[in-house]
């Protein structure tokens, strides 16, 4: 399998690549100085790309280097979740407009999945209830509130980001440097391979420098998959009802828990010097990724992550907001309002913050009735597999507590970021203690969104919690 791999992760995941006799191709001129390897400009299989949070990474190309590279990936650690993409790079559907923006179109494709028209990458004036043929260019990873953004303007998928063929009359459509005086120019027309008409050659950043022979092999592949579109596109005729007409990539998500992180930092830390906690501090926010490399080429000591120096810098500090990002095993984000922090221990990474609550309705599992001036007071700590919080009425009257089961917690400067894993505990106003939703974590194991082996850590937090809050 040859892989391609950009972004945060990628000396960990090179690292697991290589360990499992894959080949990384295209590599980033650090990853050439890390590792006493070969890594030849050849076309991908697949490539592997950090998402634009820092959460996690998307695996598009070949279906069966995908699937093999996801369990890898997910192998990494427990909390290593993953998922398929319905609407995956290089796929054309025929979607029906169903509303428009400020800025473009949403796009029904049928079967439950959306898309994102700019209306700068339609061909021509887009409104409601339009049919339009499509392809994806940027799928959206599930726990990311967006839509894979779409163009009307066709492209066969890259191979490996050396080339590809887009619609156009020019023999040479795009250059690394986007001239037309670039040497790929002539090398093209060296290569002899017939292009279609009504087609142009791109090449991507990667050809430059890329042998003859890759280059042939990446255009050939090209012509051989627009062929192929054509086809598919013939076969679908007009454009009627939303439908998939062309799919020849798959795309999967991988988000990586704390655990993860800290196993991926493992992997790193065998190639070049890596500091505890940095795929955790880098997930964080840009700005401390930067510290990260600073801290690392100084060459900072520290013998586990230094969770005070972190949130001292980037934060969360007292005063500050902080959202309650709510993972959940299908992949989808709810965010559960926001709190102000009213205590930080960055010594031992605990942080308290409170919630007003609004009127209407009741707690989850508790059945007490949420009313104005409720106030939640949430209590989290770095790493721990679980939160608890405390309901109150505005005259201090317990409404009982309430206990998220999850991955391990991470405390970003901005929110707290976690998966939930369903099973809770809860504290009723009388002293009495419950576990509950276990069936809904029995459910997300039997549907592959939650690996047994998590699961059971998850029961077993709930028991140890029980019985701790029983006591």
């Amino acid at each position: 399998m040859r892989v391609r791999i950009r972004g945060i992760y990628a000396t960990a995941l090179t690292a697991a690549c290589l360990d499992a006799g894959h080949t990384v191709v295209q590599a980033s001129e650090p990853i050439r100085e890390r590792f006493d390897a070969t890594f030849p400009d050849d076309p991908a299989d697949v490539t592997v790309e950090t998402t634009a949070d820092r959460q996690g990474v998307g695996l598009s190309g070949d279906p069966d280097a995908v699937a093999s590279l996801r369990e890898r990936c997910v192998d990494i650690g427990d909390d290593a979740l993953d998922w398929d993409e319905t609407v995956p790079a290089g796929a054309v559907f025929d979607g029906r407009v169903s509303g428009t923006t400020g800025g473009g179109a949403v796009l029904d494709l049928g079967e439950d999945r959306e898309a994102y028209l700019p209306f700068d990458a339609a061909d021509g004036y887009v409104e409601t209830g339009d049919t339009i043929r499509v392809q994806i260019r940027e799928p959206a990873p599930p726990w990311l509130d967006g839509r894979a953004t779409a163009t009307t303007a066709l492209r066969t998928p890259g191979v490996g980001a050396l080339a590809a063929l887009e619609e156009g009359d020019a023999l040479v459509a795009a250059t690394p440097d986007g001239t037309a005086e670039h040497e790929l120019v002539q090398t093209t027309e060296m290569l002899n391979v017939d292009v279609p008409d009504a087609w142009a050659v791109r090449w991507g950043r990667a050809a430059d420098g890329a042998s003859f022979a890759a280059l042939r092999e990446a255009l050939e592949a090209a012509v051989e998959r627009t062929d192929d579109m054509e086809r598919a596109i013939d076969e679908a005729g007009d454009v009627d009802a939303p439908q998939a007409v062309y799919r020849p990539l798959r795309t999967a998500w991988v988000w990586f828990g704390r655990d993860a992180r800290f196993a991926l930092d493992d992997r790193r830390r065998a190639a070049t010097a890596t500091m505890p906690g940095h795929h955790r501090t880098k997930a964080a926010t840009p700005a401390a990724s930067r510290a990260v490399d600073f801290a690392e080429a100084v060459g900072v000591d520290a013998e586990e992550f230094p969770f005070d120096a972190v949130s001292a810098a980037f934060g969360p500090r007292e005063g500050d907001t902080l959202a309650i990002e709510h993972g959940k095993p299908s992949g989808r984000l709810i965010t559960l309002g926001s709190g102000t922090v009213t205590n930080c221990e960055p010594s031992t990474g605990k942080v308290t913050l409170e919630r007003e609550m609004h009127p209407g309705g009741t707690y989850d599992a508790l059945g007490t009735e949420r009313e104005a001036g409720d106030i939640a007071t949430t209590r989290v700590q770095e790493g721990r597999e679980w939160y608890m919080t405390r309901y109150e009425g505005a005259d201090g009257t317990t409404k009982g507590t309430y206990v998220n089961v999850s991955t391990p917690v991470e405390l970003f400067p901005d929110a707290i970021r976690y998966v939930d894993l369903q099973v809770d505990v809860v504290k009723h106003p009388d002293g009495t203690v419950d576990v509950v939703d276990e069936d809904e974590l029995e459910a997300d194991v039997e549907a592959g969104d939650v690996p047994r082996a998590l699961a059971d850590r998850a029961l077993d937090v709930a028991d140890r919690l029980a019985d701790g809050l029983s006591e």
